[in-house]
């Protein structure tokens, strides 16, 4: 690994990343690596667990969402849970589709970007210049396009109000 060889070049030490100690800190399900023109497997013995530095870790894992701890919201603690129990992977998998079914209150599902703004940005119109209404609003996507998207069509309604 080049950080291991530039830590252990830098601090003049031969031990694991040069003594140094490294925190690193994510969802590393969420972080494989990208190797372009390379097949999956490429990527998943490129990851740090496919590492022989790996051995040398420490996994420490937090037990407590502070977010829902301190905002006491019972909906986003079952939220937070279902997105756990999804991403450690015992949701049941339907065999044909290879797609896992969400549980019936994990989210409101719609049919169109218009139901979608309207639902995530009810009376944009009005409460637009609301910083408060608007830090409690988020438009996310796998792709930044989609939420490029959204974000045009509603800049059009608040500038047609105008």
């Amino acid at each position: 690994m080049a950080l291991d060889r530039t830590l252990k070049d830098l601090r003049n030490d031969s031990r694991c990343f040069g003594g140094a100690m490294i925190l690193l800190s994510d969802d590393f399900r969420q972080t494989l690596p990208v190797i372009p023109r390379h097949a999956a497997a490429a990527e998943i013995n490129a990851c740090l667990k496919a590492s022989n530095l790996w051995r040398y870790a420490k996994k420490l894992q937090l037990s407590v969402n502070m977010r829902v701890a301190l905002l006491n919201d019972l909906s986003a603690d079952d939220f937070s849970k279902q997105l756990l129990t999804i991403g450690n992977g015992p949701v049941p998998v339907d065999e044909s589709s290879e797609l896992i079914s969400f549980p019936p209150n994990f989210c409101n599902f719609v049919s169109s970007k218009d139901e979608l703004i309207n639902k995530v940005f009810p009376d944009i119109i009005a409460n637009h210049k609301n910083t408060k209404w608007l830090s409690e609003r988020a438009s996310l996507a796998a792709k930044n396009k989609d939420v490029a998207d959204l974000n045009i069509i509603i800049q059009n309604q608040i500038v047609g109000t105008l």
